[in-house]
């Protein structure tokens, strides 16, 4: 009890520095006594009184100065899950409906697990997100829920540690990250580190508690020197000095530096009155100390995406040490440190820059929330971690607009970050006044000149080296509208040829009532569309005459007969008169299905018991599994006959290769009989039957398709 009370009286403090509304701070002194009353029983994970859970939790939003709303909620939201005494009803009737609507959010999110390596980790990550995006304040009290559990629930090893320290680093901390939350972000990264890598965890702070003294000597040396410098200005200030977190440290030894290589470790922040101060206090900086190259970085002008602002730079100090010093306004600070977790403080009493800035970052989110609601489940976590990655870089425009990219990102994926007209005219770039490849992967603080010309186009090789989803999913869009003028162009073409075999005349034929017909009954919506659907191999230019001409075809079959079918289903066809069989005449012959030889290539004959023989190409693997029944066959070179070649094309998973593949056969007027999808994970493989009259035909089709960029491979069988 004494604990409990303790808490309740450190939470009221902290909420009477910040917020000065007395119907405020009664509404959250009512919801810490309704919290009491209905929840003192509920136990928690470690079994401790969950109570202690909510008031920590509280007082870490009031350590965000977040507003009342959200520190009621996070006192109150887990009562209609965890107790048996209260409803979200019940919560609406006290505490108002954005209070219940709160808490219903957070509850879908308690029972969630993402475990690393889960088939259904994106449809959980939907579902948290889905969770999380009604109000931004819902993911501020995760956050604080979080933090407490790590620190003081899930602090000891255990299967349940490790899930939830996954679910941190996968969704929380990114999420933290990209909203400007530092000051809970820092420390769940820690903590993860801690628990995740003890080993590396405790090496790197023994590495630390060695040096420490001595570090924070040099650190109270410089806070000192900048101390009377400032004061000598007459220049308001306080000083913050630290060694960097365990976690940054970390990073950058992972990344193979050494630890004396890491002369970042010092870091002050000077934090001043007014933005003027920032520049007069930079300026002072450098007349009095060495600074490092390309070290200075003017985030106030220049805003980060997440609303960071602040002056960098790094200078050599006293002893030869090297210190980052950031310089920056109280308001800056607290943005710095909390975010969006700020937004309605500043709402109430900020400048209208700033207000301006939270109203954007709370529109990015909800426009992101609502992206990932929309993709299918296999696009969501790639999207996911783009969009929240912190690993980003930030470049500049011509006009001096910082631009946020992730990390590897190119000039398209700038080009379309800027605006679609943008990206599609695009032509090439100029990156700090050097010409670049258009694949180059910009880097921090480049400055970059996008070219362009009005009668440009997207080019479908750019998915090849693309990065951001907003890019790829531009040039997919451009792309899949040309795909769709030329499968109609191809599905025209192939209706003509299959006119001119049987000799039909396109006027009868295509004749107003038969067609109305044809498309009612395919349920299409007009000539365009059943062009369309013959040139993308929905259906075949023979079936579709069949129907315009009326002829017999099965009913049932009437919207199966697609080209992707598999080869098995065709029926055998007899041969006997397109190849000698030595010795015998009269005798059925068959193709066999494995190998599909065509005319021109080596082949011999097998006996099959009363089925005549069936003829393989000499070098098929399955005549090695056969017993001694062969025969001498030839090719008839007076046949006119085409026949069926089964080919295996092996592509990269980019670009519409149906197309490209129809477009190469189309063009040595060969006819597909039907196409097979087999996807992979980084690749798609097409089976194609092609109708062919002899080996050469098909080596000359095969040669084709090699030549298509994206093809790693061509088997034929």
């Amino acid at each position: 009890m004494k604990l409990i009370q303790k808490l309740i009286d450190e939470l009221l403090k902290n909420v009477r520095e910040y917020i000065t509304d007395e119907k405020g701070i009664s509404e959250i002194e009512e919801s810490i006594a309704y919290a009491r009353e209905r929840g003192i029983e509920v136990r928690h994970y470690d079994d401790s009184p969950f109570l202690l859970h909510s008031y920590r939790t509280a007082i870490i939003m009031t350590e965000l100065h977040s507003d009342v709303l959200a520190i009621v909620s996070s006192l109150v939201w887990w009562l209609p899950i965890y107790s048996d005494n209260t409803t979200f009803e019940d919560l609406e009737n006290k505490f108002g409906v954005e209070v219940a609507e709160i808490s219903k959010s957070l509850s879908k999110t308690a029972s969630l697990r993402l475990k690393d390596n889960l088939e259904n980790s994106a449809i959980n990550l939907r579902k948290i997100l889905v969770g999380l995006s009604t109000d931004v304040r819902v993911i501020i009290i995760k956050l604080a829920s979080r933090l407490d559990n790590l620190r003081n629930v899930y602090n000891k090893p255990s299967e349940r540690q490790k899930e939830k320290c996954l679910e941190t680093e996968n969704v929380l901390i990114p999420i933290a990250h990209r909203l400007g939350i530092n000051y809970i972000k820092s420390e769940l990264e820690d903590l993860c580190l801690k628990y995740l890598h003890p080993d590396a965890y405790n090496e790197i702070l023994d590495q630390l508690e060695v040096s420490y003294e001595i570090l924070n000597k040099y650190i109270e040396i410089m806070k000192s020197e900048l101390s009377e410098m400032m004061e000598r200005e007459g220049i308001s200030f306080r000083i913050k000095g630290r060694v960097k977190s365990v976690h940054s440290l970390y990073e950058k030894l992972s990344k193979g530096k050494r630890w004396k290589d890491i002369y970042d470790i010092l870091a002050l922040r000077i934090i001043v009155q007014k933005e003027s101060e920032c520049y007069l206090a930079i300026g002072l900086i450098h007349s009095k100390y060495r600074p490092i190259p390309k070290r200075f970085k003017d985030y106030i002008a220049q805003p980060k995406e997440n609303m960071y602002q602040s002056l960098h730079t790094g200078v050599i100090g006293p002893s030869g040490k090297v210190f980052e010093i950031q310089i920056r306004t109280e308001e800056m600070d607290e943005i710095a440190e909390c975010g969006i977790a700020s937004h309605w403080s500043y709402k109430e009493h900020g400048t209208k820059a700033i207000q301006s800035l939270m109203e954007q970052k709370l529109e990015l989110f909800r426009e992101t929330m609502e992206a990932t609601e929309k993709q299918d489940d296999d696009e969501v976590e790639s999207k996911f971690k783009e969009v929240f990655s912190s690993n980003m870089v930030y470049v500049f425009t011509p006009a001096g607009e910082v631009i946020e990219l992730p990390e590897g990102s190119t000039p398209v994926d700038l080009a379309y970050k800027i605006h679609s007209h943008i990206g599609d005219t695009m032509v090439g770039a100029l990156v700090n006044g050097e010409i670049v490849p258009i694949d180059y992967q910009l880097k921090n603080d480049d400055i970059v000149k996008i070219n362009t010309n009005e009668s440009s186009t997207p080019n479908r090789e750019w998915l090849k080296f693309v990065k951001t989803s907003q890019a790829r999913n531009r040039i997919k869009s451009y792309h899949s509208k040309q795909d769709r003028e030329e499968y109609k162009e191809i599905g025209l073409d192939l209706l003509n040829k299959e006119f001119k075999r049987r000799k039909l005349s396109v006027n009868e034929t295509l004749n107003k009532e038969k067609l109305d017909k044809v498309i009612k009954e395919l349920k299409l919506a007009d000539m365009d569309e059943l062009a369309l659907s013959i040139g993308s191999l929905k259906y075949t230019a023979k079936y579709i005459t069949n129907l315009l001409t009326e002829e017999e075809h099965d009913s049932t079959a009437s919207v199966i007969e697609k080209i992707s079918t598999s080869s098995n289903s065709l029926k055998d066809e007899n041969y006997m008169n397109d190849i000698i069989v030595q010795g015998c005449d009269n005798i059925v012959v068959t193709i066999a299905n494995c190998c599909k030889p065509v005319y021109g290539d080596d082949i011999i004959g097998y006996i099959t018991k009363g089925n005549g023989i069936t003829v393989h190409k000499s070098t098929c693997e399955n005549l090695e599994n056969m017993d001694e029944r062969f025969i001498d066959v030839s090719w008839n070179e007076a046949s006119s006959r085409e026949y069926l070649a089964k080919v295996t094309i092996h592509t990269k998973n980019i670009g519409n290769n149906i197309l490209d593949i129809v477009t190469k056969s189309s063009q040595r007027n060969l006819y597909i009989e039907s196409i097979v999808t087999r996807e992979h994970k980084d690749n798609i493989d097409y089976e194609v039957l092609i109708k062919v009259k002899n080996a050469s035909q098909l080596r000359q089709f095969i040669i084709d398709v090699e030549g298509l960029d994206y093809v790693t491979g061509v088997e034929s069988k």
